[in-house]
């Protein structure tokens, strides 16, 4: 499974809610059907305010986003149990959200989709990055390096929930280990 992840970063701050991540008009796309799960990206981060962020995520008229990883603050995901949130997020093309700390459910959603992986950080790293700097994740080290300072930040270990998300999620994992049959 890949374990470094390179790019542009898209920057939010604290209590980025469910709703901002994908806003309550879009959960009647069904992510289990391919073209409405793409749907459900081209709409990632819909809810976010444009006068706080006027970079859009995912552009108008685009279904992914040109930013694989994306930087938050305190208690990202918070609100409501939608599992629509990491699955928007993935279908846009995240693979890592680096955050001071993860709201319990959306960590928890993120894991069992197997859409992204919820990397906590003890740098407030919200506030020494911004939108469009390049950063390399390298899960197996632990750390996030930015690319224009060659600065690295240290990563809190994903532990025993790195496997399910490489394994594509919950199920797949369950498959995979034998705890369901395949």
């Amino acid at each position: 499974m890949q374990s470094v992840f390179t790019g542009p970063v898209f920057v939010v701050r604290d209590n980025i809610d469910t709703d901002q991540i994908i806003p309550a008009q879009y959960l009647n796309l069904v992510p289990t059907i391919p073209e409405e799960y793409e749907k459900l990206g081209a709409h990632a981060f819909a809810g976010l305010p444009e006068s706080n962020y006027a970079t859009r995520y995912v552009r108008d008229g685009q279904l992914d986003s040109e930013y694989p990883i994306v930087v938050a603050g305190r208690n990202f995901g918070c609100g409501s149990s939608r599992e629509h949130a990491p699955i928007a997020l993935g279908s846009a093309g995240c693979k890592v959200v680096l955050a001071e700390s993860f709201a319990r459910i959306f960590f928890r959603n993120s894991v069992a989709t197997g859409e992204l992986y919820p990397c906590e950080s003890d740098d407030r790293l919200c506030d020494v990055l911004k939108t469009g700097d390049v950063v390399t994740v390298d899960l197996d080290a632990g750390t996030v390096t930015a690319k224009s300072t060659a600065k690295a930040y240290k990563l809190k270990p994903l532990g025993d929930v790195r496997p399910v998300v490489d394994a594509g999620g919950l199920f797949n994992y369950a498959r995979q280990t034998g705890m369901i049959p395949k």
